[in-house]
């Protein structure tokens, strides 16, 4: 069937909306807070706007949990370095232009030490040089007028900043979570998928170098959204389940992966051994691949976990000839390095099977909280 231009258009711009739904909603936030605390800060005559807009989109972030982190630690800040500030700028006269260097110093020194071993305090400085500076580049009536008007501004965008953020397309930190976790799958479904026995080619282990990284960002993204999750839990703004035990399989998962892998991937094990094991290694790669690019997508779908018995069998044959080989006695004659890689591929497949259906119940588990 042809499908006319439009459609092919339409599609496209479906698929890519899909793709990137949470970056356009964060688009569609800032925007809307950005125009939300301009107009609300001329409709209260606020004599600068601009910090009203600026709060709020920095308190706009891409979960509700990070939004809550950074309006409380922004409005702390800045109540913390206009108090700093603005008694700086009331007990020192500053005329002069040494007068005023030197309290721009006190303003700036002590509070970017706290800052640098604080860092969820890095606006204090910023507040106390706005409310040092600021009544001699704007000719404002005072630095205690400078420091009401600040905290005025600076509120007003933190609550427009996080209302939009819970209020319009609100993604949550768990939820961002999952998605990672999703796409941690997905690699860990490419690189299980091509467990291939014998040694490999340059370009093959510099791709493998590379989605090894990636899944390293993915945990890392990972574990940041999980506690923004839990933050937001903590405040009571979400139901979510605890997403974090789901980091610590998916984190041994990678382990089981890279482990196995490098066994598989080393010199050969001498015959009959490596011939008899390579069918059956190769079969747990792909129905492991397979598994994982399911577990992606119900887990992202909130739906039960896919089906196992493949991947069941997948070890239970692998289990099954290397206990045969060793009953056989095809073991005894290896050198002591081979046999510590036997036994060692037999104990990582293990361990991958049972944290293969860890990752089961867990996604069971995030299927039941609807």
């Amino acid at each position: 069937m042809n499908l006319s231009r439009l459609e092919v258009l339409r599609r496209w711009l479906r698929a890519r909306t899909r793709a990137y739904r949470v970056q356009l909603a964060l688009t569609l936030r800032m925007t809307l807070a950005a125009i939300l605390s301009l107009l609300l800060a001329q409709a209260l005559d606020l004599p600068l706007p601009l910090w009203t807009v600026l709060t709020a989109m920095i308190v706009t972030q891409m979960s509700v949990g990070r939004s809550l982190k950074a309006s409380i630690d922004y409005m702390l800040g800045t109540v913390a370095g206009t108090i700093y500030g603005g008694a700086l700028a009331i007990l020192i006269p500053h005329q002069s232009e040494w007068s005023l260097l030197l309290v721009l110093f006190l303003a700036v020194a002590p509070l970017a030490l706290l800052a640098a071993l604080k860092r969820n305090l890095n606006a204090v400085p910023v507040a106390s040089i706005i409310i040092v500076l600021m009544p001699a580049i704007a000719h404002t009536s005072g630095p205690l007028a400078t420091a009401v008007y600040r905290v005025l501004e600076v509120s007003l965008g933190v609550i427009v900043g996080f209302l939009v953020s819970f209020l319009v397309l609100p993604a949550g930190g768990h939820r961002l979570a999952r998605q990672e976790a999703a796409r941690v799958l997905d690699l860990l479904a490419r690189v299980l998928g091509r467990l291939l026995p014998g040694p490999m080619a340059d370009t093959e282990a510099e791709e493998l170098r590379r989605l090894y990284d990636r899944i390293g960002q993915a945990l890392s993204d990972l574990t940041v959204s999980a506690d923004e999750g839990e933050r937001e839990r903590a405040a009571r703004l979400s139901g979510e389940p605890d997403v974090r035990p789901l980091r610590q399989t998916l984190a041994r998962l990678r382990h089981d992966v890279v482990t196995v892998r490098r066994i598989v991937r080393g010199d050969p094990l001498p015959e009959p051994l490596q011939a008899r094991l390579t069918p059956k290694l190769v079969e747990v790669g792909r129905a492991g691949g397979e598994y994982l690019r399911a577990a992606s997508i119900e887990l992202l779908a909130r739906r039960p976990a896919p089906s196992a018995d493949r991947l069941e069998a997948a070890f239970v044959a692998a289990a099954a000839e290397i206990a045969a080989l060793r009953g056989e006695g095809l073991t005894r004659g290896l050198s002591d390095d081979m046999v510590g890689r036997f036994f060692a591929l037999s104990f990582a497949l293990e361990q991958l099977r049972q944290n293969l259906r860890e990752l089961g119940r867990e996604i069971e588990r995030s299927a039941r909280v609807q």
